[in-house]
């Protein structure tokens, strides 16, 4: 199994970038969303990666992440989607995006990735509700905090998610508009809800 690639970054195509590591160029099947995100070509990069073994070829697939590379594995291991498909779903949507769309039932959102269809989109949130959990998008883009302030934010998020559910809003609704509030060490669940409110309109 081969987790990571870390390298020069040769070439960036239309559906995959080449990474030169050793004199060896790595060609790894990344979404479109991602090989936006890549830095140029020369500079070094590392990508998560998962190896794809059929009886005719292997190919690797990748993402800047960790936890769009699990959202990935998890998403084929639903019946009638594989690796091509998950690269798909995750080029329309961001792992949070996912979760999102699992949590509210949002076969559109899903359906809109090129291939997969509505009856697909409706297997893969059937069978991901149990997998994904839409506590984990609160704890990403704090990356940069210390443990502690972040672990802090993220309660503080939960707990005002939750007081927007009891008023009668959807989970996977509530956890979106109150990920878009920013959170520092002073912030009071009430200030979140007054700022989470305004883009529930």
């Amino acid at each position: 199994m081969i987790s990571y690639i870390r390298g020069r970054l040769a070439a960036i195509e239309e559906s995959k970038a080449v990474v030169d590591v050793g004199g060896v160029g790595y060609g790894i099947f990344m979404p479109g969303r991602v090989i936006a995100k890549l830095p140029q070509t020369g500079m070094e990069v590392t990508i998560h990666t998962f190896l794809n073994v059929k009886e005719d070829s292997m190919q690797l697939f990748g993402f800047l992440s960790k936890d769009d590379l699990t959202v990935f594995k998890q998403v084929i291991t639903v019946s009638g989607i594989g690796p091509k498909g998950g690269l798909s779903i995750l080029s329309q949507l961001s792992a949070d995006d996912l979760r999102f769309a699992v949590f509210s039932n949002d076969v559109k959102a899903i359906s809109a990735s090129q291939g997969i269809g509505k009856k697909t989109a409706e297997k893969l949130i059937l069978e991901l509700k149990d997998k994904l959990h839409l506590e984990d998008a609160l704890n990403h883009g704090q990356e940069d905090q210390e443990a502690g302030e972040a672990s802090l934010a993220g309660d503080i998020q939960q707990d005002a998610a939750a007081a927007l559910t009891a008023l009668g809003y959807g989970s996977a609704e509530a956890l979106r508009a109150v990920r878009q509030v920013p959170v520092t060490p002073d912030t009071k669940v009430e200030d979140i809800l007054k700022q989470a409110l305004k883009y529930m309109v």
